[in-house]
């Protein structure tokens, strides 16, 4: 892959050394010409000629082979917040059913299960230790009356890669459900939903997969979709939406039964257009990549005299590394880079988080190091 030439697809290289991509992302020009299309028929044509309904299940089917699912099987959403409420509030629940989770996870991955503390549900946090989430600490977490671990596949403030095929299996092993927020891996780290046993999943388009903001990716199998209720029902939820005169409440018999109204199509082309760009370059290559720079870069913050929260370990690393200073605090080192230099970098838990893309440069990479304040 000519990783230089990708650059083209990212004019925000232009202005900035843009290593945030954890946070919201830069649209890659795929994505924006994508939308553009979209856009430019609806001023000329309307909805007349567009076969717009239809392109959306070409979306649905990249979905479905970026993370080895069947197309009735995946659906849209507004974003993760959106999936995971979606399964916290369409399970049935009993008094004294527990859901595990991280002490750690984005609160899109915590308010959803909290809420049903209010329906006598227990949440149980594993700690983080070290920045990491010990696999094995989420296993003893789990008893009779767990019904669903809900986990990251990569943390946001540690980059912690969570081995998500070893927890499906375990998972699966004692009847309990698991439920992936994978918007920190979805497009630079592989995502086989069958082979990993996952039984939903949410993610937005606006991180790692560079697309736009508003438009998310929602799977549940195809097993569970009689046991998870809808929650948001509307005409596009059922088995024949655009028959407006027959009112036959009847769900569609595939992932389409989480709709409830119009779509988001701008969005939809939008996120298909990031996903083509993915599938050009491959999966596989994006995660080798992205390893390769993280790698670069924590050996040389390390070097400078930082300290690495993020564990390196191939099987545990990802796209993001967090590390802080014992001698200077991490905001104004952020604003620092920023404004002086055009790095840009975010602090969350009290530490820096450097998160590059494919297309950053390994000049990128040690400029940033280089700018970082001196121990």
């Amino acid at each position: 892959m000519d990783w230089e030439a990708l650059r083209e697809e990212f004019p925000i290289t232009r202005n900035y050394n843009f290593q945030n991509h954890a946070a919201v992302a830069p649209m890659c020009r795929r994505a924006v010409q994508a939308i553009q299309r979209y856009l430019q028929h609806s001023e000329e044509f309307g909805y007349l000629e567009g076969g717009f309904y239809k392109h959306a299940d070409v979306v649905r089917g990249q979905i479905a082979q970026l993370i080895n699912a069947d197309s009735d099987e995946v659906t849209f959403c507004k974003n993760t917040s959106e999936g995971l409420s979606m399964v916290a509030n369409g399970l049935s629940w009993n008094n004294g059913d527990n859901v595990v989770t991280a002490n750690v996870e984005f609160p899109a991955n915590m308010y959803p299960w909290l809420a049903l503390r209010s329906r006598g549900v227990q949440v149980r946090m594993v700690l983080e230790e070290d920045g990491r989430i010990p696999i094995e600490k989420v296993f003893e977490a789990i008893d009779s009356r767990t019904r669903i671990v809900s986990i990251s596949s990569v943390q946001f403030a540690s980059g912690y890669r969570t081995d998500v095929a070893t927890l499906g299996e375990y998972c699966q092993s004692k009847g309990v459900f698991l439920c992936v927020d994978a918007i920190q891996s979805i497009g630079v780290f592989p995502i086989d939903v069958k082979g990993m046993s996952i039984d939903f999943l949410a993610a937005d388009g606006h991180k790692w997969l560079c697309g736009p903001e508003g438009i998310g990716i929602f799977y549940v199998r195809k097993e569970l979709q009689g046991h998870l209720r809808p929650t948001n029902i509307g005409w596009m939820s059922m088995k024949e939406p655009f028959n407006f005169n027959r009112y036959q409440f009847e769900f569609a018999d595939s992932a389409r039964r989480y709709d409830s109204g119009s779509y988001n199509l701008a969005g939809i082309y939008g996120l298909g257009g990031a996903i083509e760009l993915i599938q050009e370059i491959g999966v596989e290559a994006m995660s080798k990549r992205l390893l390769h720079l993280t790698d670069r870069l924590a050996t040389g913050v390390r070097d400078k005299g930082y300290r690495v929260v993020s564990s390196r370990m191939p099987s545990e690393a990802s796209g993001i590394v967090a590390f802080f200073s014992d001698v200077h605090e991490p905001d104004p080192i952020r604003q620092h880079l920023q404004a002086e230099h055009r790095i840009v970098i975010a602090v969350r838990s009290g530490r820096l988080r450097a998160s590059p893309h494919v297309y950053t440069s390994e000049s990128e990479i040690d400029r940033l190091i280089e700018t970082l304040p001196k121990h």
